[in-house]
C-alpha cells in the first residue's frame, strides 16, 4: 500500500473516528488485533479494549478535538503531531469533572499491516493537561 493511503487512513482516524464520534471506523481502519499505549497510562488490545478506552476518554472530554498539525509518513509508519481540546464535563480516569476548558499538545505513532493501522503509540503533555482537570 502507498504511503498516501497510510496518509488517508491516519486522517480518517482523526477525523471520522474521534473528532466526529463514529465507530463504525474502528472495523475499517483497524487491525483485528490493534494494540494501542495511550499517554494516559493505558495500553488496549484489540478493538473492543479500544472502544472502551475511547467511551472512557469521550465521557470525560465528549467534546474532545483532535488537530493534526504535521504527519510525517516513512514507509509503513507515520508520525503525527497533534493538538488535542475540549471541555473536561466528566469524569476522566481519576479525574473528577471541571468544566475546565483544557488544550494540550502530543505525538502519535502509527504502524500499519495489510492496509490497516496495527499499532498506536501515543505521547502527550500529561504535565499540561493534569494542570487544567485540576478545579
Amino acid at each position: 500500500m502507498k504511503t498516501t493511503n497510510y496518509k488517508n487512513l491516519v486522517k480518517l482516524y482523526y477525523e471520522e473516528l474521534w473528532n466526529k464520534h463514529n465507530k463504525e471506523y474502528i472495523d475499517i481502519l483497524f487491525d483485528d488485533e490493534i494494540t494501542f499505549h495511550g499517554s494516559l497510562n493505558v495500553v488496549t488490545k484489540g478493538k473492543k479494549e479500544f472502544e472502551t478506552y475511547m467511551d472512557n476518554v469521550l465521557t470525560g472530554i465528549p467534546n474532545l478535538y483532535h488537530g493534526v498539525e504535521m504527519m510525517i509518513c516513512e514507509d509503513d509508519k507515520i508520525a503525527v503531531r497533534a493538538v488535542y481540546n475540549g471541555t473536561h464535563k466528566g469524569k476522566l480516569f481519576d479525574f473528577e469533572p471541571t468544566n475546565n476548558r483544557i488544550k494540550y499538545n502530543g505525538a502519535s505513532f502509527f504502524k500499519f499491516k495489510d492496509g490497516k493501522i496495527c499499532d498506536i503509540w501515543v505521547l502527550g503533555d500529561l504535565a499540561t493537561l493534569h494542570k487544567q482537570l485540576i478545579k
